[in-house]
């Protein structure tokens, strides 16, 4: 079975957001977590792919203009992460939208259908988020890692990744490692 690996930068209280609604503090949006050489799929929620479609769109095809929503020019990694993005499948788990701009895009409608893509034959598959169906799917017992770069603040104010977790879960520590600028890489496995 294809493992789901969830892939989060929070901050060191926990947020993914501060108050303006996006995360200041993260400079680039490149980090795939050591994940690109293993999964061959990614998995978003309805309300997260819009943007990440039309984010990545914009880098992929003028890769030397400054980005809207940044004000700069695509870093390497970006870049490079632009290109996984175009060519790898996306599944998108919504029960409303029925259109992307991306060929390789499909829709999931329930959980089941999500179940269903594990079992599929390929990789593992990237669940970029957002929080809402990422926590969502670790309380239905489908995401079988966690991997998060936590940024050294404390954001404060600000939507919590794991706000809307319903019940406990024991992570299993796989992995630590220290990144430059005092960010640190967590892997958790869940039980």
């Amino acid at each position: 079975m294809r493992k789901l690996i969830a892939g989060m930068k929070i901050s060191v209280d926990g947020k993914i957001e501060g108050p303006e609604g996006y995360a200041d503090w993260v400079e680039a949006w490149s980090d795939d977590y050591g994940l690109m050489q293993q999964v061959d799929a990614c998995l978003l929620g309805a309300n997260m792919y819009p943007g990440y479609e039309q984010y990545w769109t914009a880098i992929q095809n003028e890769p030397d203009k400054p980005l809207w929503i940044t004000g700069r020019v695509p870093t390497p990694k970006e870049v490079e992460y632009a290109r996984f993005a175009a060519l790898t499948p996306h599944y998108v788990l919504s029960s409303t939208l029925t259109s992307a701009l991306w060929p390789r895009t499909s829709f999931i409608r329930g959980l089941e259908g999500i179940a269903a893509l594990r079992q599929q034959p390929g990789k593992d598959i990237y669940l970029v988020g957002g929080a809402r169906t990422t926590a969502s799917l670790i309380d239905a017992g489908l995401v079988d890692e966690l991997r998060l770069i936590v940024y050294p603040l404390i954001a404060g104010e600000g939507k919590a990744l794991f706000a809307m977790t319903e019940r406990r879960r024991g992570l299993e520590l796989r992995n630590v490692q220290q990144l430059q600028g005092g960010r640190v890489s967590l892997t958790y496995g869940i039980g």
